[in-house]
C-alpha cells in the first residue's frame, strides 16, 4: 500500500496486514520449534510475533484478537521458563495462528464476527492454550465442528484475503496453514535492507517488451559496420585504380610534356582526395566500432534487468507448505517433514504462479501415498519420521526441481492390477511392462490406484494436471523410484516464459523456431534410411522406429524441393507419441524473446508465440504439443504425404517474380504484359503503399517502381526496402518520366540498382534491364 492507502484503510485492513505478516513469523518459528524445542532464537521471535499481534489488536480494538495472542504469548512465555513444547501445543499456537488470520479476514468481511459468530471459537482456543496440556483438544474439536466455516465466495472477495500463493486448503479437521501475504511486509523489507517498490505486471512485461526491442535494434549495427567495412575496401581498391592509371598516363604521354603534367595533376588530386576520404572512413570506422561495443553491451544490461525484475525466489512461491505437509501428516497418523533445498533459486513470477498447484498436489501425495505409518517405519529399520526433499537448483539455462521421499514409493504390483482393473492393458501385457512404463500409467487423466475416495486423494484427479502444467510452460516431468527409497519426481521447467532457446529452422522460406525443451534431437536423416510402411514413412532413431512427417504439410505450406542426399529432421514427442518433422534446413540455435501473440487472433494452429531473430527476422514459435496433436489427426486421416518422394524429386524450375508498382493502369498493364511474355511472374502494385504491403507478404526478387504517386512515392518505397533487414538486398528499377540528371541521381542515392526514363522507354530496353538484373525468367 502506498501511503495514500494506508491512511484511507480501515483498522481491520491494517490488523490484518500485520498478522499476514506475522503469521508467517509464526508458522516457520512453530514448525522449527516442533523439531527443536531448544531453539531459543525460534522462541524469542515467536514471542515478538504474538506480542505485536496483541498489541496491534488492542489498538485497533479487536478484543477477541488480543485474548488470542495474549493466551499464544502465555504459553510461549511457560516455554521459556522450561515447560517442553509438545505436539499438542504446537498445535494450539498454530489454531491460534489461524485464528488471528481469520479476524483479520472475517467471514463475509463482517468486523463483528470476533464478537458475535466467531466468539465460541475464539473461547475454545483461549481455553486450549491456557491449559497448556493438551487435554481440552476434544472440547476443542467439538467447538470446531460447531462453527461454520468462513463461506467460499467470502474468500473471494477482494477485500477479505488477498490471492496467496500458498497451496489449496487440504479439507482436513487438523489445523491448516495460513495464508501467506502477497506482497512482503514493511518489516519484512526492512529486515532486507532493500529497496521495495510496487510495479504493476504490465508495466514490467513492457520494460521487457522494450528492453528486448533494444536489444534486437542494437544487433542491426553491426551488418552496418560490416557495409562500412566493405565501402572502405572499395576505396582502398580505387586508390590502387587510380595510382595504376598514374603509371600508364606517364608513360603514354611521355611524349606531350603539358597534358602529362596535367594528367598527372589531377590523378594527383584525385589520390589526395581518396586517400582523405579513406583515412576519415577509416576513423568513422573506429568510433562506430565502439558506439556498437557499448549500444550491446547497454541493451543487454538493459534486457538482464528487466528480466531480473520478473525473477523471484523460489521462496515467495512455498510459503505454508511446510505448515500443510505438517498438518497433513498429523491428519494421518504420520510424523511428517518438508525439507527445502534452494528455495533461493530465482524463478520467472509466472512460472512460480503456474507451479504452485502442481507442487502442491505433488507433496500432498508424497504425504499421502509415500510416507508409511510411524510404526511401519520403525518395524523398517527407518526413522519414524517421515522425509520430504524439495529441492530446486539451475541447470544449462533450465530450471530443476525435484520432489523425493524417504518412503515406500509405488507397489508396482498393485499397479499392474489396477491397470488392467481399468482396462488400459491386458493381463499379459501388464505383466512385461518396464518400471519405467508402469509408472508412466500414473500420468493420465483419471488414473487413480485407490478403489475408494477420500478427502485427500482417490478423485483421479492430479499427476495429469501436473503433466499439462509441465507442458504448458514447455518443460518436462520424470517420474522414477528405486524400491524401499520412495518415489522420485523431476521437473524441468524454462527459467523464464520471456526468454526461450530454441533451434531456428526453415520450412518453406520462412524461419520458425523449436523451444529446445521440448526437441529430442535434431538429426539428418538419408534418403535412403526412409521406410515405406502402410502408406507412411518412418526412419530408425535409437533402434525404434519414428515417424516421419514434413513440416510444410503440418503447416499447410507448399513444399521445397531439395537435392541434398539427408534429410533435416527435428524430432518431437515423448514416449509412443514420438515424431520426426522434417524441415528445409536448419538454422541453428537461438535465444528469442517470447511476444504474445494478439488475443484478437485467438489461439493460432501449431503455434504459441511470435519473436524476432537479431537481425529483426520476424519468427514463430512452435507450439509442439499442439502439432503433434495435428500430425496425429493426419496419421488418422491417412492424409501423410511423402517426405522422402517430395524431397527427391528433380528440381523444378523457379520462376523468377517481378513486383510493378505504377498508379498509372496503362504503364502498369503495358510492363506486366512485357514481362510475362518472356515468362515472368508478375504482380502489380497501385502506389508505393500498396507495393510496401504486397512486399511484406510475398517474396520477389525485382521491384520495378514509378516515382510520382500518391500515399507513398518511389523515393520512399526504395528508401524502406534498403531500411529493411529482409528486403535490403532486393534489387530495385525505377521506371519514370522524369529524365533529368538529378532526378536520376536521387533516385540511385535512395538505392535503387537501376534508372530507366519512360521518355526513351521501350519493350527491349525494359527486358534487358530485367534480365542484367536478375537473369533469365526461369531458373
Amino acid at each position: 500500500m502506498n501511503p495514500e492507502q494506508l491512511r484511507d484503510a480501515s483498522l481491520l485492513e491494517l490488523f490484518a496486514l500485520e498478522a499476514e505478516s506475522q503469521a508467517d513469523v509464526l508458522n516457520a518459528g512453530l514448525l522449527a520449534l516442533e523439531r527443536n524445542p531448544a531453539a531459543a532464537d525460534q522462541l524469542e521471535a515467536c514471542m515478538r510475533a504474538a506480542h505485536s499481534l496483541k498489541g496491534a489488536a488492542r489498538i485497533v480494538g479487536l478484543d477477541g484478537g488480543v485474548r488470542v495472542a495474549h493466551a499464544m504469548e502465555d504459553c510461549l512465555v511457560a516455554a521459556q521458563g522450561g515447560m517442553p513444547l509438545t505436539a499438542a501445543h504446537i498445535d494450539a499456537l498454530l489454531q491460534g495462528t489461524d485464528l488471528l488470520l481469520r479476524i483479520g479476514h472475517p467471514p463475509g468481511g463482517d468486523p463483528g464476527w470476533a464478537d458475535g459468530a466467531g466468539r465460541p471459537l475464539i473461547d475454545a482456543v483461549v481455553q486450549r492454550l491456557g491449559t497448556l496440556d493438551g487435554g481440552a483438544a476434544a472440547p476443542f474439536a467439538a467447538a470446531l465442528m460447531a462453527i461454520p466455516e468462513a463461506p467460499a465466495e467470502a474468500e473471494a472477495e477482494p477485500e477479505a484475503a488477498p490471492a496467496a500463493s500458498a497451496p489449496p486448503p487440504t479439507d482436513i479437521a487438523e489445523p491448516q496453514p495460513a495464508p501467506p501475504p502477497q506482497s512482503p511486509s514493511p518489516t519484512a523489507a526492512a529486515d532486507a535492507h532493500e529497496r521495495m517498490l510496487r510495479v504493476s505486471a504490465d508495466t514490467l512485461d513492457q520494460l521487457l517488451a522494450l528492453s528486448g526491442e533494444a536489444m534486437v535494434e542494437s544487433h542491426w549495427l553491426r551488418p552496418f559496420a560490416k557495409s562500412l567495412q566493405k565501402a572502405r575496401r572499395q576505396q582502398a581498391r580505387a586508390l590502387h585504380a587510380a595510382d595504376t592509371l598514374q603509371e600508364a598516363l606517364q608513360q603514354a604521354l611521355h611524349g606531350d610534356a603539358g597534358a602529362a603534367g596535367n594528367a598527372r595533376a589531377a590523378l594527383a588530386t584525385l589520390r589526395e582526395l581518396l586517400d582523405d576520404g579513406h583515412s576519415q572512413l577509416a576513423q568513422r570506422l573506429e568510433e562506430f566500432d565502439q558506439y556498437d561495443h557499448r549500444a550491446t553491451r547497454l541493451a543487454r544490461r538493459l534486457y538482464d534487468s528487466a528480466l531480473a525484475s520478473r525473477m523471484r525466489p523460489l521462496a515467495d512461491g512455498l510459503t505454508g507448505y511446510a505448515r500443510m505437509v505438517r498438518d497433513l501428516g498429523r491428519t494421518l497418523g504420520k510424523s511428517v517433514h518438508l525439507e527445502l533445498i534452494g528455495a533461493a533459486t530465482q524463478v520467472d513470477r509466472d512460472i512460480l504462479e503456474a507451479l504452485d498447484a502442481p507442487l502442491a498436489h505433488l507433496l500432498r501425495n508424497a504425504v499421502d501415498h509415500g510416507i508409511e505409518p510411524p510404526e511401519v517405519r520403525v518395524a523398517q529399520g527407518k526413522p519414524a519420521e517421515g522425509r520430504i526433499t524439495l529441492q530446486a537448483r539451475h541447470n544449462a539455462g533450465r530450471l530443476v526441481i525435484e520432489i523425493f521421499d524417504d518412503g515406500a514409493g509405488v507397489d508396482l504390483e498393485a499397479l499392474r492390477r489396477a491397470i488392467v482393473r481399468r482396462r488400459l492393458a491386458s493381463e499379459e501385457t501388464a505383466a512385461r511392462l518396464l518400471q519405467a512404463e508402469l509408472l508412466d500409467f500414473l500420468l493420465l487423466p483419471g488414473f487413480s490406484m485407490r478403489e475408494t475416495v477420500s478427502e485427500v486423494s482417490g478423485r483421479g484427479v492430479g499427476l495429469d494436471a501436473v503433466q499439462e502444467m509441465v507442458r504448458r510452460v514447455r518443460g518436462s516431468l520424470r517420474l522414477t523410484q528405486q524400491p524401499g527409497r520412495g518415489m522420485h519426481f523431476q521437473l524441468e521447467l524454462p527459467l523464464t516464459l520471456s526468454v526461450v532457446r530454441t533451434l531456428l529452422v526453415e520450412v518453406a522460406g520462412e524461419a520458425y523456431a523449436f523451444p529446445l525443451g521440448r526437441v529430442l534431437r535434431a538429426a539428418a536423416v538419408a534418403r535412403s534410411e526412409i521406410e515405406q510402411t502402410e502408406g507412411h514413412q518412418h526412419f530408425r532413431h535409437e533402434g525404434r522406429a519414428v515417424g516421419l512427417v514434413s513440416a510444410a504439410q503440418v503447416l499447410q505450406r507448399p513444399e521445397t524441393a531439395q537435392e541434398q542426399d539427408h534429410v533435416p529432421v527435428v524430432i518431437v514427442g515423448e514416449a509412443e507419441r514420438t515424431y520426426g518433422i522434417a524441415v528445409d534446413r536448419m538454422l541453428g540455435e537461438r535465444l528469442l524473446v517470447v511476444q504474445p501473440l494478439p488475443a484478437a487472433l485467438g489461439k493460432v494452429k501449431d503455434i504459441a508465440a511470435g519473436s524476432l531473430t537479431d537481425d529483426g527476422t520476424p519468427v514463430l514459435i512452435f507450439d509442439v504439443e499442439d502439432m503433434i496433436r495435428s500430425v496425429e489427426k493426419l496419421v488418422s486421416e491417412g492424409r501423410i504425404a511423402g517426405v522422402r518422394q517430395a524431397a527427391a524429386a528433380s528440381v523444378q524450375t523457379r520462376v523468377r517474380r517481378v513486383l510493378v508498382v505504377d498508379d498509372s493502369l496503362t504503364v502498369r498493364e503495358l510492363q506486366r504484359k512485357l514481362l510475362a511474355g518472356r515468362g515472368y511472374d508478375v504482380a502489380v502494385a497501385v502506389d508505393g503503399m500498396d507495393g510496401w504491403n504486397v512486399l511484406r507478404a510475398e517474396p520477389f526478387d525485382l521491384v520495378i517502381t514509378d516515382i510520382d504517386m500518391p500515399r507513398m512515392d518511389g523515393i520512399e518505397l526504395v528508401r524502406r526496402i534498403r531500411q529493411d533487414a529482409a528486403l535490403r538486398q532486393l534489387p530495385v528499377m525505377v521506371v519514370s518520366y522524369k529524365d533529368r540528371e538529378q532526378d536520376r541521381q536521387r533516385g540511385l542515392e535512395a538505392g535503387a540498382d537501376y534508372y530507366l526514363a519512360k521518355g526513351s522507354f521501350h519493350d527491349a530496353a525494359l527486358l534487358d534491364a530485367v534480365q542484367d538484373l536478375i537473369g533469365e525468367a526461369r531458373t
